[in-house]
């Protein structure tokens, strides 16, 4: 099992990654999304978001709680929920992404509006929460972005 839950909550390696492996989490999430995700219906997209987030909560709680740490940097899984989240109905556009993924990771690193308590949640959800609320947010200021300036 824990062989399974660093499988998932690195995301399939790119945790171990030695450099901003958060990053490079949420980048890969960009790409996939420019190029395959984007195609899916939303119904499709939302039901894996929802999957990621199970499977993060309950796999991040057992990787953690096996490192003995309460938010190891090798679990990128909440930043892949995350970029998920940020990018869920945006137009495949470039500077859209581009913009998506630089606040996100803006937003993820700061933790603002309350955010940073989000951490305090048991385990598992510690871990998802805050970069969950991130994602919402960009998503709205995205979604409003793209409302008002016809990006």
């Amino acid at each position: 099992m824990i062989k399974l839950a660093k499988l998932v909550s690195t995301f399939f390696g790119i945790g171990l990654f030695p450099l901003a492996p958060g990053t490079l989490a949420s980048l890969v999430i960009v790409v996939l999304y420019k190029y395959y995700l984007c195609h899916l219906g939303w119904p499709l997209y939302l039901a894996i978001l929802l999957f990621v987030i199970a499977a993060g909560v309950y796999f991040s709680s057992v990787y953690a709680r096996s490192l003995n740490l309460k938010d190891p940097g090798k679990v990128v899984i909440d930043e892949v929920a995350g970029q998920l989240l940020a990018l869920f109905l945006l137009r495949p556009d470039l500077v859209i992404l581009g913009a998506a993924f630089i606040i996100f990771r803006f937003l993820d690193i700061i933790k603002p509006m309350g955010v940073k308590k989000l951490e305090n949640l048991p385990a598992g959800w510690g871990i998802m929460a805050d970069d969950l609320g991130s994602g919402l947010v960009v998503n709205i200021l995205m979604q409003l972005a793209v409302l008002m300036f016809g990006l």
